[in-house]
This record gives structure tokens, sequence and C-alpha cells, in this order.
């Protein structure tokens, strides 16, 4: 993910001096990334590895009939972003060659297309910067790819595939184990905390949540989820016996008489 070069500016860098050159152009963190708006309303997004999609993007709004024109001439690099793709946004990947004097034009014309018409008649010529000569951290990239977290990774997945009729996956870029089809474990890893999370019940939510090292996670607590921050310490007992008791509520009987 590194672009070699004698001078040090990365690839977020560049875009950030892109987007933050054009009039009353603001930073906003959305859903972890960086967004970028004109007069409150977004043009670009900064998106690394999304979902575990394996790119270094931005995904920019676009005239219409831009993002087909494009992702048609050059698919290696444009492609139809998740999401706002359907509304005609474009997708550029920012790691695959694609000269940054190109990157610029489309930056240029995301904000044009959004940017409200007294600052488009005002808008300055489309920004030149020196290209990127470094790439993403790899951690930025990918959080979980540490020798330290990768060791927790994998022995929590020894755990969960020891138990009856499991397997491992993903989603969202995060991995996940299962019993038959339902997911009884998962981990992620955001702003450098590893969390193990697991299905406990309403009832022991409130138990657990009277520890600082739990927390009901977004989107899964409704639903008697916990989460676990184990990114400094692993109490690997208590740890099993959480995904134990999540794995016996998905279970089917012939998993749990397997036990």
């Amino acid at each position: 993910m590194a672009i070699k070069g004698k001078r040090g500016k990365a690839i977020d860098d560049a875009v950030r001096e892109l987007c933050l050159s054009l009039p009353e152009t603001t930073e906003v963190i959305a859903h972890g990334s960086p967004d970028f708006r004109v007069k409150g309303r977004n043009f670009a997004s900064f998106a690394v590895n999304h979902h575990g999609d394996r790119r270094i993007a931005l995904w920019l709004a676009a005239p219409p009939g831009a993002q087909a024109f494009h992702v048609e001439r050059d698919p290696d690099g444009y492609f139809v972003p998740p999401y706002v793709g359907v509304r005609g946004w474009l997708g550029v990947n920012l790691d695959r060659a694609l000269p940054w004097r190109s990157i610029a034009e489309r930056v240029w014309e995301a904000y044009a297309v959004i940017a409200p018409p007294g600052l488009r008649k005002s808008m300055p010529p489309v920004p030149d910067i020196d290209p990127p000569t470094t790439g993403i951290a790899p951690e930025a990239f990918d959080p979980l790819s540490p020798d330290k977290v990768r060791k927790k990774l994998r022995r929590l997945a020894s755990f969960c595939l020891s138990l009856p009729e499991t397997t491992e996956g993903a989603s969202f870029g995060n991995p996940v184990w299962k019993a038959g089809k339902k997911t009884f474990a998962q981990a992620w890893r955001n702003d450098g905390r590893l969390n193990f999370a697991f299905r406990v019940g309403a009832e022991r939510q409130d138990v657990l949540t009277l520890d600082t090292r739990y927390s009901v996670p977004h989107y899964l607590g409704h639903n008697g989820w916990i989460a676990l921050d184990v990114e400094t310490d692993v109490n690997w007992p208590e740890v099993e016996e959480l995904a134990l008791t999540s794995f016996r509520h998905f279970a089917l009987k012939r998993m749990l008489d397997a036990l």
C-alpha cells in the first residue's frame, strides 16, 4: 500500500490538500471516515478498506453520466461505490496508478456538483498538487493486522471452532464465528481497541456493563449482545464462558447434544 518516491506526503494528506483547497470546505468524521463538505453538504468521502474491500478510495459526487463513463473506460481506476453509487457517485481508487491530475479533476467536478451557485461561480482552477509518495500505514489500512491482535484472534477462533458445527466467516470486513447459520461471536478493532462480542441477553448486559471493560455495541445491543475490550489483557476463561453462552443460545439441539 506504499507508493515509492522521495517526498513524504501520504495519500490522506493529498486528499485533504485537494478537498480543503476549494472554497468554504470542511472536514467532518462520519461513521469513522473523513467526509468533505461545502456549506454542510457532502461532496467527497475518504474510504480506507471499507468493510474489508481492500481499497484506498474517494467516493465523489459526479455529474450525470460520469459514473458510467469513467467506470467503463477505466475499471481499474474507477468503480461504483456502495450506498451512494445508486445516486450516481463515483468511486476513485487512489493507489492504482491513476494520475493525481485526474483525481484532482474528479474532486473539482464533485465540488461543482454540490456547491451552491454562488460558490460555483467563484471556483478556482483545478487544484494542482504534488502527488503523494507514501500510502496508508498497515495498521490504519487494517486495524486487525498487528501480530498481537492476530494472536488473540487465532485463540478465539480456536475455541469457537472447537464447538460443534461452527464455521468462521466475515461480516463488514470483520471476523465472525457461526453456529450453523447464526453468528454467535465476532471481533472488531476501532480506535485502537480490540473487542470481542457475544450474545448474553439483556439482563446480563446490565450486570456486565458495571465493569468498564464491557459496553453495549451499536446495532447489536438491542438483541442482547455485549462487547468486551480485550486490547490490553484477555481473561481467556471469561472469554470462553461468554462464547459458550452465546453458542448455546443459537445452537440447534443436535449441536447442544454434541457438546
